[in-house]
């Protein structure tokens, strides 16, 4: 990672990435790709990989059938974690080899026109020292960014809040300054710093408290005025489901992976356009450009350059507009030499195409 990403729980200097190629017997290869949150994820997400393809592999290429037909197969152990994840790899590989079939990029494939999406550098700005965090705002607005993402959860709420202001002085007014306090505070700490935020106009709290605590998170929501972000930790539509009955939340953000990859997507989408929520994306910036073009109440997509050296056409960034690939597909086509280079050692089970 070019930045390293300091949250109230961890530092993260590295993306562990797996890649997949599912290739169909009409000889199109569908690409998609994961972030594992560690190395060890890997191997046993490939393990439920073969067993997907034993029990699929000779179906139709139909992903809305097959997650539900994974869905039964898994029923016992539950379509969480490793299997989830597995699932939404083959599921986001097979709209992407479904796409190129059709000669055409996913997001008309979804019956949308592709179009420029609102970006967030999302990039660093983590818990760190107010010299360095200052810089690194300035820093990653280069590229002409609309918006930036500032994680919170230092030890005091006035360091919290010298913070958002060394931050908010730094870079124009019209930029957005979202802040992420990734599940680090108790409910009455959220309700506290969150009224204090109310005084520094930012763009939205996100995930003050634990993530599956839907009634603590309705109560912020009602007690501030600055809107609550949450869903990067909904597992599938159910999830999202029990937040939106809960009011627990005034924005939605849901994670391509943890949501059921594109099928799931599609779902939440639906959700999020019944109950008036603006929809933004969390992580996997290149498929997001595609789905929230697709997404009616699409909001903001969140950028991080991970993926950057090891795609031949990485995502564009125009002025602090996300542009999703032309070509058919995702558009995503591995940078192999740059995959070489970067691929795990001595991780028995790994195979070049995980990174």
């Amino acid at each position: 990672m070019n930045h390293v990403l300091g949250t109230s729980a961890a530092a993260v200097r590295s993306a562990p990435l797996l890649l997949v190629d599912l290739e169909t017997h009409e000889g199109v290869t569908g690409h998609a790709y994961q972030f594992c949150y560690t190395a060890a994820a890997a191997p046993a997400i490939m393990g439920f990989l073969d067993d997907i393809i034993e029990a699929v592999g000779h179906a139709t290429l139909s992903p809305a059938d097959l997650w539900a037909t994974l869905s039964r197969r898994y029923r016992l152990i539950g379509v969480q974690g490793i299997v989830r994840m597995a699932m939404a790899l083959v599921d986001v590989a097979g709209w992407d080899a479904l796409a190129q079939a059709a000669g055409l990029p996913l997001a008309r494939f979804l019956g949308s026109a592709p179009r420029p999406i609102p970006a967030y550098n999302s990039n660093g700005l983590g818990v760190m020292p107010i010299g360095a965090l200052v810089d690194e705002a300035e820093e990653l607005l280069a590229a002409g960014f609309r918006g930036l993402k500032l994680r919170l959860g230092y030890a005091t709420l006035e360091e919290d809040l010298a913070a958002v202001r060394a931050v908010r002085q730094r870079i124009p007014d019209e930029v957005a300054l979202m802040v992420d306090y990734n599940q680090a505070l108790s409910l009455a700490e959220g309700i506290r710093r969150s009224h204090a935020l109310d005084e520094e106009g930012v763009e939205w709290i996100e995930e003050p408290i634990r993530h599956d605590d839907f009634t603590g998170c309705a109560e912020i929501a009602h007690a501030v005025s600055t809107p609550v972000q949450i869903g990067e930790n909904f597992s599938q539509v159910y999830d999202m489901q029990k937040a939106l009955d809960a009011h627990a939340c005034d924005l939605v953000m849901p994670d391509l992976e943890r949501i059921g990859g594109v099928t799931g997507w599609q779902r939440a989408s639906t959700l999020a356009s019944e109950a008036g929520l603006p929809m933004s994306s969390h992580l996997y910036p290149e498929v997001s450009a595609h789905l929230l073009a697709a997404t009616p109440t699409a909001h903001w997509l969140e950028y991080v350059d991970w993926m950057h050296p090891l795609l031949a056409e990485p995502l564009e960034i125009a002025n602090g507009l996300a542009v999703a690939s032309d070509r058919p597909g995702l558009g995503l086509a591995w940078n192999h030499e740059m995959v070489a280079r970067y691929a795990m050692r001595g991780a028995g089970a790994l195979r070049a195409d995980a990174v």
